[in-house]
C-alpha cells in the first residue's frame, strides 16, 4: 500500500448483535449482511462473534471512507481463497473507494469484536 489516506476502527460487542439477531431474526441480518456473510457465519460455531466483526468491518470502512447514506449490504467482509478477508464493495461505496485500496483487520474475543480499515492512495 502507497500512502495512507485515512484509517477506520470500530468495536461491538458480541451481545449487542446477539440480541439483535434474537430480536428480529432473518429481517436484522438480511438488512445488514449479505447472503455470503450469513452463510459463513452460519458454518462456524460463533454465528454472533463472527457477524459483529463483520458489523465492526462495515463500520470502519465507513468511518475510513466518510460515507454516509451507504447500505449495509454494500460493504461485504468476503474470504480470500488464502482464508483472509477482505472487502468487497458495491454502489455507492465504490464509488466513493475510487482508485484507493482498502486493507482489512478483524478479531473478536469474548463480548467483543473489533475491524481496522486502512484505505490508500495506489
Amino acid at each position: 500500500m502507497a500512502g495512507v489516506l485515512r484509517v477506520g476502527i470500530d468495536l461491538v460487542q458480541v451481545s449487542r448483535i446477539a440480541g439483535s439477531i434474537d430480536a428480529f431474526g432473518e429481517r436484522f441480518l438480511t438488512r445488514v449482511f449479505t447472503d455470503r456473510e450469513v452463510a459463513y457465519a452460519r458454518s462456524t460455531n460463533d454465528l454472533a462473534a463472527r457477524l459483529a466483526a463483520r458489523f465492526a468491518a462495515k463500520e470502519a470502512t465507513k468511518k475510513a471512507l466518510r460515507l454516509d447514506g451507504v447500505g449495509w449490504r454494500d460493504i461485504e467482509v468476503v474470504r480470500a481463497p488464502d482464508g483472509a478477508c477482505e472487502l468487497a464493495l458495491y454502489g455507492a461505496a465504490r464509488a466513493a473507494l475510487g482508485d484507493r485500496a482498502l486493507a482489512l483487520s478483524m478479531s473478536h474475543e469474548g463480548d467483543h469484536a473489533t475491524a481496522v480499515v486502512i484505505a490508500s492512495s495506489p
